[in-house]
């Protein structure tokens, strides 16, 4: 059983429910969007769970969002940027995504709402992703000038080359029952039944050998080590390098401004 005294965060919550444990990210009234804060917390959260006893991770939302994507506030910072803060803004959703995808322990996204940009890369990237009717899931990052580059590498290994080009680069934003063809969810479930469905796949797990599970998942994780390693490394610098392009700026600047943009048609 987990032990001892859970930390306290101020985007997050960390509850122990026995052997399970729930990450609640916890900014309802801004739709759980995402602040390099809250990405930080996140961080250590996971990495406090896999140096505890705990046997099954379930990541949710407070409220009607499971997440929006990043927060409108360091939205609007990021023009005013230096590059090595682009890098470590880069270097950090990257080890976000690795930190919970390397896990050892299941973990289960209870989508309770939108889950958009970063949140839906957290939400795909757990082994098991449980979604309610009205989710609404999408990568929409190239409508303002950028690119979906850390999110990309988990997203072709779970369903292909085809398929991720087409929810990456029409970054349009598509439903659960969408994303359970996709086989990006497992299984739809009635808004009101989230938290039960959730904990009766979270028994099931926690019947199996936890040695068996972890070795499981050590496996799988194992078989695309290499590459997606490799796939981080340079997703870091093609997000960084678009972070900087006058697409980019442009993007952030129509958005805030809430005007269609005016891209400048480069290629490079």
């Amino acid at each position: 059983m987990p032990g001892g005294r859970l930390k306290t965060y101020s985007a997050i919550v960390v509850a122990d429910t026995g052997p399970i444990r729930t990450i609640t990210m916890h900014r309802p009234e801004r739709r759980n969007a995402m602040t390099p804060e809250m990405q930080l917390e996140l961080i250590a959260a996971f990495e406090d769970t896999a140096a505890s006893a705990c046997r099954v991770l379930v990541l949710s939302g407070a409220g009607d969002a499971f997440c929006s994507g990043l927060d409108l506030a360091s939205l609007q910072q990021m023009n005013a940027q230096t590059p090595l803060q682009h890098r470590a803004d880069s270097e950090r959703i990257a080890r976000l995504f690795l930190a919970l995808h390397e896990l050892p322990i299941p973990t289960i996204a209870a989508v309770n709402g939108p889950a958009i940009a970063g949140g839906a890369g957290l939400a795909i990237i757990c082994d098991f992703t449980l979604a309610v009717p009205a989710a609404k899931f999408g990568f929409t990052e190239t409508r303002i000038g950028f690119i979906p580059a850390l999110v990309s590498a988990f997203l072709a290994l779970q369903i292909g080359r085809k398929q991720a080009l087409d929810l990456l680069m029409t970054a349009r934003v598509f439903d659960a029952q969408e994303a359970q063809r996709l086989g990006l969810v497992n299984e739809i479930v009635a808004h009101g039944k989230l938290a039960e469905r959730t904990k009766a796949l979270a028994e099931t797990l926690l019947a199996n050998s936890p040695q068996a599970l972890a070795a499981t998942k050590r496996l799988l994780i194992a078989q695309n080590k290499e590459w997606l390693s490799a796939a981080m490394v340079d997703a870091v610098e093609a997000s960084t390098a678009a972070r900087m392009t006058g697409d980019f700026r442009e993007g952030i600047s129509a958005f805030l401004e809430k005007r269609k943009p005016s891209w400048t048609h480069e290629l490079h």
